[in-house]
């Protein structure tokens, strides 16, 4: 396939999926390189913005995916009828933090953090489809882990959690150049 082929089918993929879809397995499908198929997607989601279409390619980690234009949201809920989402609870969105400045981390271990029980927030996260369970601790009673997903990347507008704002310098003086607590044990759990 030429070039101009390539992208058509690499467009009607995205489109047709709807969800995102791995460069690793669009290289296979079109049968050729990751590189390749990576830059495609690049320059296809180029032209969309070039074009200031109402239809955007992002990328999410090592998937893209086609979705609307934020700025027609309201005419997109009107047409399909769809109810604004609630906010999320400063309790939830506290959880949400904690998880996704530590994950994978454990329901116990956002507890310690946050000093109160996190069950129905945890709870209502997954259902929302912003976080989910990662696998268990090789522990007694072998926890589950928590991390964040795909849809929390899209949510926040973000490719990778490489992109969340730093956390505020500690006030206590403790650590000058440290963003975030990285020393007090997030990543073990």
């Amino acid at each position: 396939m030429n070039e101009k082929k390539l992208k058509s089918a690499a467009e009607a993929i995205l489109f047709a999926c709807g969800t995102p879809v791995g460069t690793d397995r669009l290289a296979q499908t079109l049968e050729i390189g990751t590189d390749k198929a990576e830059a495609l997607c690049m320059q296809l989601r180029e032209e969309y913005e070039k074009r200031e279409s109402g239809i955007r390619i992002v990328k999410l980690g090592g998937s893209f995916q086609m979705c609307t234009t934020e700025e027609y949201a309201d005419q997109i809920r009107t047409i399909m009828d769809i109810r604004r989402n609630t906010p999320l609870s400063q309790a939830a969105s506290e959880v949400l933090a904690v998880i996704a400045y530590n994950q994978p981390v454990t329901k116990a271990f956002v507890e310690q953090i946050r000093g109160v029980d996190c069950s129905g927030v945890v709870a209502s996260l997954i259902s929302r489809q912003l976080i989910e369970e990662k696998g268990r601790l090789e522990l007694p009673g072998r926890p589950l882990v928590y991390g964040t997903t795909e849809h929390f990347l899209r949510c926040f507008n973000i490719s990778s959690l490489d992109e969340l704002p730093p956390l505020p310098a500690d006030d206590d003086g403790d650590s000058d150049d440290a963003p975030g607590n990285e020393s007090d044990g997030g990543e073990e759990n």
